[in-house]
């Protein structure tokens, strides 16, 4: 028997099945995901490679195959299915098949299993008070102390046994031979919000989550795949309607995996789930321990759960008869990867649907483009749920211009509108939320002699001042104490422009000194569950400001806060991507949707210098339909997507010549394959947005084209040519953008 496996490389050049025996000792374990070691190379280097494909006959001449050493014992497996999913990433997304498989096996290594072990009496009483005088007449302390132990507590955990009552584990395994105590050792399932042991009823639906429902239920009901999007605003109940549809699949007997972004994976969020559904709910992202990962995962694939909640990673969770695939929050960012591959979540969701027989179903109160024209197109079934739950209603919206804010003498950082409404939500026991999408104590530090910005040695981007007198850099963490004199001129014109959350807070407690301020961004929550215990402190009422980053914005329900202010509208608008338009108008209407969600009434103020932007606008009347319009027809003249799809190519290197030698060269050869062919346009190469991160510098390459299936044809006929470029630590990364 012969094993195609896939090795443990990321080398484009050997990115392809090989072929090796199977020893006649393993043929009844070898199966298709499994890992194995090999010998790979002339020199026989033992690697971790995973078996794709298993045949009786081989094309290579049987001298020419070697043995596999052995199963990989320490690494899980891949699920068969599984690795069809892999084989569609890496063509989809232009990345090794090792890369791939990756990315398909979220928790690679095995993780030693945690037990827990208790001690009681294995015999009668009486017998056990025998055993006590007899070890008392024999001077047997040890043996005194456990017997009597046991006879007072009944059940003792064995640390407790061995550490206090100082009892060996020879004297423990002896006793217990004799039958006189027993050692009762279970796993352990390692796992947050274990604390969450309440459990509630699903409220009444409304009329409009009825209909959307029982729509997608009596689909799931006949065994009919659907792919489908649900647009609500929100405060629509669009949660509601998730676990509906959730419990209809557990009664089938299916499994359902719901994605949350990174940053809305909160207490509020999860809790919500497990009151529901109990502990056959299991957590995935990237704050748990590796022991926390791996026990999680293992009880999915063991069928010990039936939600998988997480961000883009818990998407590949080894169900084995996966039902429903939720998307909620699906417009954004985070759902798209950094690293190779750099997979969408929302693409790699519909394929895994269509390979497994289940239906996906994707959320948000403000649909990406993509996502909203396929549902034009009649890709995706669409649902609209206007108004809110309950008795809420939604805010009234002040829009302020703060250029006349400059003209009433107002250098504040806060508008004569929205002083007034803190003060009057303050004076009324109601809770206020307010953004800003920039932390740290001043976003620059620049000479006002010499015009100079004071920026990260190892990246391209400015330091930002912290309160504790440190400039870091946001990228890298590079830390340096703050100066007075200008490093380039000497001149001691040094200033701050610019704020960011720690000046917010400095200066609203100068304001109102009276308040209870949290402050939550990145800075504040880098301890473990810092950020669960700073939003169940503000949910309790003991807070009555949060202000935050755009992590304070993504699907959080306080009925209390009835005032959410806005302080820099406009601050993602002029980023250098295609996107910001459509970042600006999710960050302004899901900042909005915090305001008024309970039965009083809320407001929300926004403040920007460029009020008639139609970005901002349209957010500001919550008209979605109009800001797709407009933006649909900028992608559309430009060819961006959703309207094209663009090719990006990144070079990066640690050496800035040799990573500017190599993107020419390769934009030459990108000009060759892609300038005779009329359907593809070719932009650059240019510096990428951030041109030095941690001492690597980057360079971009963009192919522009209607015609995405031709645009990966021609893309696999320019790797082998990059591939041969004479540039040894040049790296070269492709990125489609749909």
């Amino acid at each position: 028997m012969y094993a195609d496996i896939i090795v443990n490389l990321s080398v484009k050049s050997i990115d392809r099945p090989y072929t090796y025996r199977i020893p006649p000792v393993l043929e009844d374990r070898i199966t298709p995901g499994i890992p194995v070691m090999v010998p790979f190379g002339s020199g026989g280097r033992v690697l971790k490679g995973y078996v794709i494909g298993i045949h009786k006959t081989a094309s290579l001449e049987e001298n020419r195959i070697k043995d596999i050493i052995e199963i990989c014992e320490k690494s899980n497996g891949i699920e068969e299915k599984m690795l069809l999913l892999a084989a569609w990433i890496k063509e989809q997304f232009g990345s090794t098949m090792n890369d791939a498989i990756r990315c398909c096996l979220p928790v690679r290594d095995k993780v030693m299993t945690k037990t827990s072990a208790t001690v009681s009496a294995a015999c009668e009483k009486e017998k056990l008070e025998e055993a006590l005088k007899e070890a008392k007449n024999k001077n047997r302390a040890a043996r005194v102390r456990l017997y009597e132990a046991v006879l007072k507590m009944g059940e003792i955990d064995r640390t407790f046994v061995t550490k206090e009552l100082k009892i060996s584990t020879a004297v423990l395994r002896d006793v217990e031979e004799k039958g006189l105590i027993r050692v009762t050792t279970v796993d352990l399932v390692r796992g947050p919000y274990k604390d969450i042991t309440e459990r509630d009823m699903p409220p009444e639906l409304t009329p409009g989550q009825k209909e959307i429902t029982g729509s997608i239920k009596a689909d799931l009901r006949t065994g009919k795949r659907g792919d489908y999007l649900i647009f609500g605003e929100t405060g629509s109940g669009k949660t509601e309607i998730y676990m509906d549809i959730i419990s209809e699949c557990i009664a089938a007997g299916k499994q359902a995996i719901m994605l949350i972004p990174e940053i809305s994976l909160t207490y509020q969020t999860v809790s919500r789930f497990i009151k529901r559904f109990g502990q056959r709910v299991s957590i995935m992202n990237s704050r748990l321990s590796f022991g926390e990962r791996f026990d999680q995962y293992m009880r999915a694939k063991n069928g010990e759960t039936d939600i998988m909640i997480g961000p883009r990673s818990a998407l590949f969770a080894p169900f084995e008869n996966l039902g429903i695939i939720i998307i909620d929050e699906e417009h954004e960012t985070s759902y798209k990867s950094d690293l190779t591959p750099k997979y969408h979540a929302r693409e790699v969701a519909l394929k895994r649907g269509e390979l497994e027989g289940a239906s996906v179903i994707l959320g948000s109160a403000t649909p990406s483009l993509e996502s909203y024209a396929m549902a034009k197109e009649g890709r995706l079934k669409l649902f609209k749920l206007m108004g809110r739950t309950g008795n809420a209603v939604h805010p009234d919206v002040y829009l302020v211009d703060m250029r006349e804010e400059l003209k009433k003498k107002n250098r504040s950082m806060f508008s004569y509108t929205l002083k007034e409404q803190i003060t009057y939500r303050l004076a009324r026991g109601e809770q206020i939320m307010l953004f800003l999408n920039r932390r740290g104590y001043s976003a620059v530090i620049s000479c006002r002699e010499c015009g100079s910005v004071i920026k990260c040695p190892h990246c391209d981007v400015s330091m930002t001042l912290h309160r504790d007198g440190n400039m870091i850099c946001h990228y890298c963490g590079y830390t340096v104490e703050s100066t007075n004199v200008c490093p380039k001129c000497g001149s001691r014109y040094i200033g701050t422009f610019g704020a960011g959350t720690q000046k917010v807070e400095e200066e609203l407690l100068k304001v109102w000194p009276q308040a209870r301020i949290l402050r939550m961004d990145s800075d504040s929550v880098r301890k473990k569950g810092s950020m669960d215990e700073l939003l169940k402190t503000f949910e309790k009422g003991e807070a009555d400001i949060l202000l935050g980053t755009q992590m304070i914005v993504k699907g959080h329900d306080f009925p209390n806060v009835t005032l959410v202010g806005i302080l820099l509208a406009d601050l993602s608008l002029y980023a250098p991507d295609i996107r910001a338009g459509e970042r600006t108008f999710e960050l302004i209407a899901q900042a909005s949707g915090r305001s008024g969600r309970g039965s009083k009434k809320g407001n929300v103020v926004i403040q920007t210098y460029d009020p008639e932007n139609y970005a901002i606008v349209c957010a500001a009347k919550r008209d979605f339909e109009t800001f797709f319009e407009e933006e649909m027809a900028y992608r559309i003249a430009m060819g961006y997507p959703p309207a094209g799809v663009m090719l990006e190519i990144g070079v990066s290197s640690e050496k800035e010549d040799m990573v500017n030698d190599a993107v020419k060269q390769l934009a030459d050869e990108v000009r060759k394959i892609y300038c005779d062919r009329g359907r593809f346009k070719v932009i650059g190469p240019a510096k990428a947005s951030l041109y030095k991160v941690r001492d690597v510098f980057r360079m971009v390459i963009y192919v522009k084209s209607y015609d995405g299936k031709g645009l990966r044809t021609l893309c696999e006929e320019l790797r082998p040519k990059a591939d041969a470029l004479p540039f040894d630590s040049v790296r070269v990364e492709y990125s489609f953008n749909l």
